[in-house]
């Protein structure tokens, strides 16, 4: 079986030598680059099966190239782990609401990195590729397969999260999900996103819809659908 491939975007030398040393053990192949520029052309070239993320980088920072990969269809299926001394909870909000897998902070344990990597490759193996039909119900259309949402015609800008959501709800409309399903299908029943984020997410997506917004319906007490 071929080792997977994993993407070090980090400039502190000592960091970067422990996680390729700690990973290279484990059997993976390494990639180093130092900055942010330099991380997402790597992974637009290469198409790594993981990418190690440092937040604070030197020109690009790691939201930025998280953004972009998550924003990019030939690149946002490469599950993103963000490994950083920016540990607030506002930090983690972000890095996670724009499509990282996981969010690790430094200082590190090598073995607690190689775990939760192993875990976000292996939930990443456990997914099977959804629908990519076009969706399009009265003036909204989903494209899944070029990563584009349109209300009259007109590109709707989402985050990778909120893509991920309405696709999900879109595919299936009539369906009633519970906010625990919804979180389960976006981001895998092991990660750790709050049921309440779901609420925070919809919110925005509902803004940027304009006149479609009332296309998901609110169940109260239970959850969201998408109206048929």
């Amino acid at each position: 079986m071929a080792r997977k491939r994993i993407l070090v975007v980090e400039d502190e030398e000592d960091i970067q030598e422990l996680v390729r040393f700690n990973l290279a053990k484990e059997g993976y192949e390494i990639t180093l680059v130092e900055s942010g520029e330099e991380g997402l052309e790597s992974a637009r070239a290469d198409k790594p099966d993981l990418v190690v993320l440092d937040l604070m980088l030197p020109g690009m920072d790691g939201l930025d190239v998280c953004r972009q990969l998550k924003n990019d269809p030939q690149t946002q299926h490469i599950p993103v782990v963000m490994l950083t001394a920016k540990g607030e909870e506002s930090d983690i909000v972000v890095g996670l609401e724009l499509g990282a897998d996981d969010y690790i902070t430094k200082p590190f344990s090598p073995k607690v990195l190689a775990a939760r990597l192993k875990t976000v490759l292996r939930r990443k193996a456990r997914e099977r590729p959804a629908d990519q039909s076009v969706i399009q119900t009265g003036d909204l259309l989903v494209d899944p397969q070029r990563h584009i949402v349109t209300v009259k015609n007109k590109p709707v800008d989402l985050t990778a999260t909120e893509f991920r959501l309405l696709h999900f709800l879109a595919r299936r409309p009539g369906w009633v999900f519970t906010r625990q399903q919804i979180v389960d299908a976006v981001r895998g029943p092991d990660y750790a996103v709050t049921e309440r984020s779901v609420d925070v997410q919809l919110v925005g997506l509902r803004r940027k819809l304009g006149s479609s917004a009332d296309c998901i319906e609110t169940i109260r007490g239970i959850g969201y659908r998408f109206r048929e």
